[in-house]
């Protein structure tokens, strides 16, 4: 009951000092450094890969035209089809170069009878020299008269072998194999060597792959292979429109010797194979992949990995400066590296300067480090671990640059 007298700022005090111990350890307690995940540089293998522009070209392109003036009597392939070397294609009216021939022919026949006939007469001219009747101006004259005929002989018959080629000429035949494409002339028109082409074929199995590279990407080409075997250290890969990768592989056969100079690059070129994708007896016909006159990625690969110091793609981040890294140093204290990338991927990236190998660089957590920072750090996740294992193991393709090529972005912070 004495409580009720108390007064009434006592009662406040009282209650403030309680409430003041449960109020201090409601305060949060200061939070330790970052946690982050690390890897450590390590040398990798890679194969080194570079990305072009190019298209496709057939070995031997072949334009069909007429030899002769004539009626064209019948087409005798399947536009569109694939045709062997020797195959007919068309044939023209041949009854006027059948008559011809016959006339030259006959004139042969002509010459050769005369000329049997004046070879007795040489020969009885030399036989009469030995006696009082024989005159050696008539054996001159017989002799004479001999190789006279013999002369017309030979430029008859080449003018008999002009008109069976000329005959020839009028049965049309493919002189490669390969693909061949429509008629530029239908049956009844006539025909001659001024009439343009007719149709033309393109070979099909290999085909060349050329593509421009710039000058500066040739010399580091150059500078790369030249002493691992030049052309027989890089393979051809291409990349088609619809993004797949074609399943056969080339090889580099030809550099030009001339630099366009309207675009300072110079042209390369490789084959390779185009076989049937199907059975022809199932589909009518070869199905191929590769079509003259096709754009294609061409990508050359080192035949053998090369070892570089490689770290995960998303350690590296970027800034108007360039690319760098965070790394922990021996204080476990976040320092940045301002790194020079390599060839790199999606996932890897290749290291040349900035970095040393054994140094441990920060893969996670890096939205919460600083230039300086404590941190506390530990593994990267086995997700990362496995991808660069990976990477290790199968000699990654890594991108060097080139015409065409995309290099990925870095991150920001």
């Amino acid at each position: 009951m004495h409580l009720a007298r108390l007064p009434i700022s006592l009662l406040t005090a009282g209650a403030i000092a309680v409430g003041t111990p449960s109020a201090t350890r409601a305060q949060p307690a200061p939070s330790g450094p970052p946690a982050v995940g690390i890897v450590e540089a390590a040398k990798r293998p890679i194969t080194e890969s570079s990305e072009f522009l190019g298209r496709i070209e057939a070995v031997n392109r072949v334009n069909v035209v007429a030899r002769v003036t004539a009626f064209l009597e019948k087409r005798l392939f399947e536009e569109g089809s694939e045709i062997k070397a020797g195959e007919h294609l068309y044939r023209l009216e041949q009854g006027p170069f059948e008559a011809d021939l016959a006339s030259k022919q006959a004139v042969v026949a002509q010459l050769q009878a005369t000329l049997e006939n004046a070879k007795l007469t040489t020969d009885r001219a030399r036989t009469l020299l030995g006696g009082p009747a024989g005159q050696q101006s008539t054996y001159d004259a017989a002799l004479a008269n001999q190789r006279s005929l013999e002369a017309q002989v030979q430029s008859a018959q080449a003018q008999v072998q002009s008109s069976q080629i000329n005959l020839d000429y009028t049965d049309i035949r493919s002189p490669i194999d390969g693909k061949i494409g429509r008629t530029a002339v239908t049956e009844g028109n006539v025909v001659n060597p001024g009439s343009g082409v007719l149709t033309t074929i393109v070979s099909q199995d290999p085909m060349y792959v050329l593509f421009p590279v710039s000058v500066r990407a040739g010399l580091e080409l150059r500078d790369r292979y030249a002493t691992r075997g030049g052309f027989n250290a890089v393979v051809i890969k291409i990349r088609l429109t619809d993004g797949r990768l074609y399943d056969q592989t080339g090889q580099l056969n030809f550099v030009d010797n001339t630099v366009a100079q309207s675009t300072d690059t110079i042209s390369v070129r490789g084959a390779i194979p185009n076989p049937p994708l199907h059975d022809p007896s199932t589909t009518g016909g070869p199905v191929r992949e590769l079509t003259d006159g096709e754009f294609v990625t061409v990508m050359l690969e080192g035949v053998q990995p090369v070892e570089v110091l490689a770290i995960p793609r998303s350690a590296v981040l970027s800034d108007q400066q360039g690319d760098y890294v965070f790394t922990v140093g021996a204080d476990n204290k976040a320092e940045q590296r301002r790194i020079q990338l390599g060839q790199s991927t999606p996932t890897i990236a290749a290291v040349i300067n900035g970095l040393a190998l054994g140094d441990k660089v920060i893969v996670e957590g890096l939205q919460r480090v600083r230039p300086g920072q404590p941190v506390s750090p530990g593994p990267a996740s086995a997700l990362i671990q496995s991808s660069m294992k990976a990477s290790a193991s199968d000699g990654t393709p890594i991108d060097s640059g080139g015409a065409g090529a995309a290099k990925p972005a870095g991150k920001s912070r």
